[in-house]
């Protein structure tokens, strides 16, 4: 491939990667929606599901996400009454983040949105799967660079 070629947008592996992002999300928007959620709160409430009571420094690696991002986003949640901050005792520079009540609630509602992307994606749940180890699998070697 000479050097013009591989400008092509045909020839990236970014763009397919960005447009399919955007369109997925794209599709989770009427399903959070009604869940009164957006799609970075729905990925801080599935970290918080499976291990509550994390720092915000913790969700943040978790998610790829710097504290400036994430902080508005949990003081969004926050006033939805979905999670609660609280500094820790012994160290008040560091924020932990609790589900509420009503969080905690969230995830039954929460439990359908997967089932429901699936059916407006239309593809085989393996090949779903091969395509999340492959991007994994290349965020893994980006994350040692």
């Amino acid at each position: 491939m000479n050097k013009s070629e591989s400008l092509k947008l045909d020839n990236q592996i970014c763009f397919p990667l960005y447009a399919i992002a955007k369109e997925i999300i794209g599709l989770y928007r009427p399903i959070l929606d009604k869940l009164d959620i957006t799609y970075p709160q729905y990925l801080v409430l599935m970290v918080l599901w499976e291990n509550d009571g994390l720092t915000v420094s913790h969700i943040g690696e978790k998610l790829l996400l710097d504290s400036g991002t994430l902080t508005p986003l949990l003081k969004r949640l926050e006033n939805k009454g979905f999670i609660i901050r609280k500094r820790k005792q012994e160290d008040e520079r560091v924020v932990e983040i609790f589900l509420t009540s009503n969080g905690r609630e969230l995830k039954e509602n929460a439990c359908e949105v997967p089932n429901a992307i699936q059916k407006k994606i239309d593809i085989e749940k393996e090949d779903l799967l091969e395509l999340k180890q492959i991007v994994q699998k290349i965020l893994n070697k980006i994350d040692k660079i």
